[in-house]
């Protein structure tokens, strides 16, 4: 079986980077990966506070989409950066931990329409970036 997963709402939502998980990371409080993810691309400490405070996933990521763009982000930090708030959620939240590992060794896929680099894209031939970390993370832990 594969696990696939695009709305908060559904059964692995808690996959989701809007899934309300509050956890720390870079110095700070974030209410879900997507605040801590796009604030990471911010080269101005306003824009950065913006995204920070902003009241839902959604305006994080729609803020994140108009920032200046720190230096080499695309080519160094995004896959870094993803991963790094992610693993910090799942270490942070034991329950959303124990049912990461519940999936076993099941292929995790983004079900996203939209996205063809951190999900699966419209047709299912995206990189699937994001189900990757989650995989990775997922074996991580399995040693721990």
């Amino acid at each position: 079986m594969t696990i696939k997963f695009y709305k908060t709402k559904d059964p692995y939502g808690f996959l989701n980077n809007f899934y309300v998980a509050r956890f720390f990371i870079y110095n700070r409080w974030w209410d879900t990966v997507e605040h801590a993810y796009q604030a990471q691309k911010c080269s101005e400490p306003a824009e950065y506070d913006q995204i920070h405070q902003a009241k839902g996933p959604r305006t994080a990521r729609d803020l994140g989409q108009k920032v200046k763009m720190r230096e080499h982000w695309d080519d160094i930090h995004k896959d870094r950066v993803m991963e790094e708030c992610v693993r910090a959620k799942f270490l942070q939240h034991k329950e959303l931990r124990k049912k990461l590992m519940a999936t076993g060794d099941e292929e995790i896929i983004e079900d996203s329409p939209v996205d063809w680099y951190w999900g699966c894209g419209k047709d299912g031939t995206g990189k699937n970036t994001l189900g990757k970390i989650l995989m990775k993370i997922r074996g991580e832990l399995k040693g721990e």
